[in-house]
């Protein structure tokens, strides 16, 4: 059996859950969402406790038996809290601003990079060499602060490009030859 299959979900007041023909749908004050689950887990929902247990026993059950029971704990925090992430852009002339539904970024290349914001995705850019996406499904979140981060990945000699503002970015010694005697 699962270790983290086996915790509890104790839902905050305002989120509900609702489990009907192998589909779970969390509901609480940012929104909805909605999982497959497979028949092999079952699904117990008592007032405010979620729980998962192992209805059938494959080779597979018990790994998800804790796949499902971490992908619904993060479908209560999503729709109670939401998730974010932040980005930093550092770079010579480097920024970013939301204009519309698109994120438009100077990074510099030829043209202003231009990425179009999903419909359940929030992005701020509270300064011009900060990103923040946010939202309540946690994959999509992470998903699209990727996507962002791959247009530009931090090169290791100066530490320009697009970073998470936790990344820690391992820089390397520039060129010594040709320094010195001559």
């Amino acid at each position: 059996m699962s270790r983290i299959g086996k915790e509890i979900i104790v839902m905050p007041s305002g989120v509900t859950a609702k489990f009907e023909e192998g589909i779970l749908t969390v509901s609480g004050p940012k929104g909805t969402l909605i999982q497959n689950i497979d028949n092999v887990i079952k699904v117990n929902i008592d007032g405010q406790n979620l729980s998962f247990e192992i209805a059938v026993d494959t080779p597979s059950s018990n790994a998800k038996h804790g796949l499902y029971r971490a992908l619904a704990h993060n479908m209560v925090v999503g729709v109670h809290d939401g998730f974010s992430k932040s980005l930093q852009i550092s770079g010579v002339g480097y920024k970013a601003s939301v204009s519309g539904n698109k994120l438009v970024m100077n990074l510099g290349f030829s043209h202003p990079v231009e990425v179009e914001i999903p419909e359940d995705i929030k992005v701020a850019c509270p300064s011009a060499t900060e990103i923040i996406v946010s939202g309540i499904d946690r994959q999509k979140v992470g998903q699209f602060a990727s996507k962002i981060k791959y247009i530009r990945p931090v090169e290791p000699y100066h530490g320009y490009g697009i970073r998470y503002s936790d990344q820690v970015v391992i820089r390397k010694v520039g060129k010594t030859a040709g320094k010195g005697k001559k």
